[in-house]
């Protein structure tokens, strides 16, 4: 029978390791880009790629080393403000939407400050393997995934703005084509929904609670850029029928009338993807669009978008095309708390729990999202009018 102490070291070397290549994956996905390209900022809802590497490491260092490291001393003191996002408990914040007029630090000192966490970090694992290290060390590494995420859906949004087009990494190819769509019935029924085992979940997915579903049918594929395309064509955008009355001002206020990326060519729809401009995959699954946009959408098809529950039973028991790894997709449910819920104690209480409020919840995963990040119960939200993330639609009736 194994030890304690054996299982504890053997804890401590798999969250090494984790750490070690979670840390490097982040700088993989800078590594295409200048320094000047990892100081801008596109918007106030996108940062920098420069910010993302300091935040990220601002949470090591804050939130464990400064808990756990004997002699703590900060990396540079004005970094406990500068990089801050928004934890309230830590103290004060630099505006978010003047991140991009941080210019100093440089690249090179946003590196400089990693490679100096990292190696703390790895010190103290050498030291430490309690359960709380190793829970918060596993939090900050599923963070940092989230911010690979944001990274890229922040970088696309940037280049887009320069009218050169200019591709990010070639590489990304457009989506494979998604095959022909059809409809699975799932009966009515209670069903039980939420985080359950001991791997890790944010607390949002927290506790498992049942649910009662009426009977519902779903589609087995991800609405296409053809389809979309149709929906743009037949008036779509023109048509207040099928928008909900504040997406309807929201087209109107900003003279919306087709997705984020989308580009009419001299030979028909361009999108700008993170391999550039190029002829857009019309078969391809459809990306980067609002709430509003996939509830009108939904209105137009004669159907709905299904609840965030009918999604996770569907995911659980049924054979569907790309529910992970393709595009977040947008659900009718509001980001809320399931009942039971309880925030943690403290800063970290603070991750998910104050965000319960005018949002909506997306499930599943795209083709940015780490490999290892997504899993059944996963909750992503955005308010209805974000399109810049990776997020698509599936329908439901």
């Amino acid at each position: 029978m194994r030890e304690p102490s054996d299982l504890r070291d053997t804890n401590r070397r798999a969250a090494a390791q984790n750490f070690s290549v979670t840390r490097a994956h982040s700088a993989a996905i800078a590594s295409p880009l200048s320094a000047e390209d990892c100081a801008a900022q596109s918007m106030s809802d996108a940062s920098p790629v420069k910010w993302h590497l300091a935040h990220t490491t601002w949470f090591f260092e804050t939130f464990i080393l400064e808990r756990f490291e004997a002699d703590f001393k900060p990396f540079h003191h004005a970094f406990r403000v500068m990089f801050n996002s928004y934890y309230n408990a830590i103290g004060e914040k630099h505006p978010r939407s003047e991140r991009g007029l941080l210019t100093r630090p440089s690249l090179g000192d946003v590196l400089a400050y990693r490679c100096d966490v990292d190696r703390r970090i790895d010190d103290l694992l050498m030291q430490n393997s309690t359960n709380d290290l190793l829970t918060l060390i596993e939090l900050g590494i599923q963070h940092e995934q989230q911010h690979q995420e944001l990274m890229l859906t922040d970088v696309l949004h940037l280049l887009s703005r320069n009218p050169l087009f200019p591709a990010y990494n070639e590489s990304f190819a457009l989506q494979t084509d998604i095959p022909c769509r059809e409809w699975r019935a799932f009966d009515p029924g209670v069903v039980e929904i939420g985080h359950t085992g001991t791997d890790f979940c944010f607390d949002n997915e927290t506790p498992r609670h049942r649910q009662f579903l009426g009977a519902f049918n779903l589609s087995s594929t991800l609405v296409t850029n053809a389809e979309y395309a149709a929906f743009i064509d037949a008036g779509g955008y023109q048509n207040p029928a099928y928008w909900l009355s504040e997406g309807w001002a929201w087209i109107q206020a900003h003279g919306i009338h087709q997705p984020l990326y989308w580009h009419r060519g001299q030979s028909g729809w361009q999108e700008f993807s993170l391999a550039g401009l190029r002829p857009m995959n019309m078969q391809g699954p459809l990306m980067n669009v609002s709430y509003f946009e996939a509830s009108a959408f939904a209105q137009f098809s004669d159907a709905r978008l299904p609840t965030e529950a009918e999604w996770e039973h569907a995911a659980a028991t049924a054979a569907l095309d790309q529910m992970f790894g393709a595009a977040w997709q947008w659900t009718s449910s509001s980001y809320a708390p399931y009942p039971g819920f309880v925030a943690a104690p403290g800063a970290v209480g603070e991750y998910n729990g104050k965000f319960m409020v005018n949002q909506y919840v997306l499930r599943g995963s795209s083709f940015a999202t780490p490999a290892n990040h997504s899993r059944l119960t996963y909750r992503n939200f955005f308010p209805a009018s974000a399109r810049w993330q990776f997020s698509g639609i599936r329908l439901a009736c």
